[in-house]
């Protein structure tokens, strides 16, 4: 399969779509409020549309690029698998880098819910890049 940005964008954004809804909708599954945009408005103090509107760019353009122009060959199994590791590895750098300069600690230790706040950040993540690896194609890029 060639590279293809453009598919690679599209899935982005159907799987961009789909991890907002979850994390959006997390209070009415019994999991706390997880606003993404206004975590990422308020560490860099700006307004929550931009900081939606950042959200948006990461999932739908910077993270699909990465995964179609470095990972997509190189990671193991079809692509749901291949979408499935770049979701953990998306899940693990929010957890060790982003939520502590955002105040929430080091896997969201600073927490009053930190266990399901990880929880929900990994079934977000996880769907992403299996919604992202499925919608992008099985077979490895032979480039």
């Amino acid at each position: 399969m060639q590279r293809n940005i453009g598919k690679g964008i599209l899935a982005g954004f159907i799987a961009t779509v789909v991890m907002t809804m979850i994390m959006y909708l997390a209070p009415m599954m019994g999991m706390p409020k997880m606003d993404i945009a206004g975590m990422i408005s308020g560490m860099m103090k700006i307004p929550w549309i931009i900081g939606m509107m950042i959200h948006l760019m990461l999932g739908v353009v910077l993270f699909p690029f990465i995964y179609v122009y470095v990972l997509a060959d190189k990671l193991p199994g079809p692509g749901a698998l291949r979408g499935t590791i770049w979701g953990l590895i998306l899940f693990i750098l929010a957890q060790t880098m982003v939520m502590p300069m955002a105040g929430a600690g080091f896997f969201s230790s600073a927490s009053p819910q930190q266990m399901l706040m990880v929880i929900g950040s990994l079934m977000g993540h996880v769907v992403y890049g299996a919604i992202l690896g499925v919608i992008y194609g099985g077979d490895k890029c032979n480039c």
